[in-house]
């Protein structure tokens, strides 16, 4: 009980933060941004971690101060943090209860075990395709028994392309506004790419999950 009464209480002061200085940390980020590369990344990851401002926001003001190429690392960095840190306080505190609650319902539990068994490419491709909020992601990620590398590395890897664009997009609109038909354009051809990938799992899952209930 400690340990969740624990997590609960440093998120709730971080939330609080956020919640009470969240344009003023905005703010510092558009005209301070470029005077620390570290505390910038640190609240990049404050501000995916509760985005009371919608983080592609973020990702555009990084983009525009730090440019496509260096915004884009801080924008991933900060948002990849954010899901570790966020997956770590939940499954430290509060798995057991996860496990209890998946255990109690027959069809949970199966859908969680399907997911458990196919972790790594559902979580990554929730990532690409961001049908599913992050934040539940985050969280029944942690509460089932996916294992701490594999969420990391989906999550992580998931989330490179829209981190580029939402920094691209800033950068774009502050040096040249005229290529935004192109970013739109080769970005929109990924995602269709993307979602004929993930249209094909999907239904391999589908399928899979049919052989389990049988």
């Amino acid at each position: 009980m400690y340990r969740k009464i624990f997590v609960f209480l440093i998120l709730s002061l971080l939330a609080g933060t956020v919640f009470l200085y969240g344009e003023e940390i905005a703010v510092w980020i558009d005209e301070h941004g470029t005077e620390s590369i570290i505390v910038t990344a640190a609240l990049a990851t404050l501000m995916s971690l509760f985005p009371v401002i919608p983080y592609p926001i973020i990702g555009g003001i990084l983009g525009a101060i730090y440019g496509s190429f260096l915004g884009s690392f801080i924008t991933w960095f900060g948002s990849s943090m954010a899901s570790i840190i966020l997956f770590a306080f939940v499954r430290f505190g509060y798995q057991d209860w996860g496990l209890k609650i998946t255990g109690k319902y027959e069809s949970l539990s199966k859908v969680t075990m399907l997911f458990e068994r196919n972790a790594f490419m559902t979580i990554f491709l929730t990532r690409l395709i961001p049908i599913v909020p992050s934040i539940i992601v985050n969280i029944y990620s942690a509460l089932s028994r996916v294992g701490f590398w594999a969420y990391t590395v989906a999550s992580s890897v998931g989330k490179i392309p829209s981190m580029i664009l939402f920094a691209t997009v800033g950068s774009t609109i502050v040096h040249n506004p005229a290529d935004l038909f192109y970013v739109a354009l080769i970005y929109g051809s990924f995602m269709i790419i993307v979602y004929g990938c993930f249209r094909l799992w999907n239904r391999y899952v589908v399928k899979e999950k049919c052989q389990t209930v049988e």
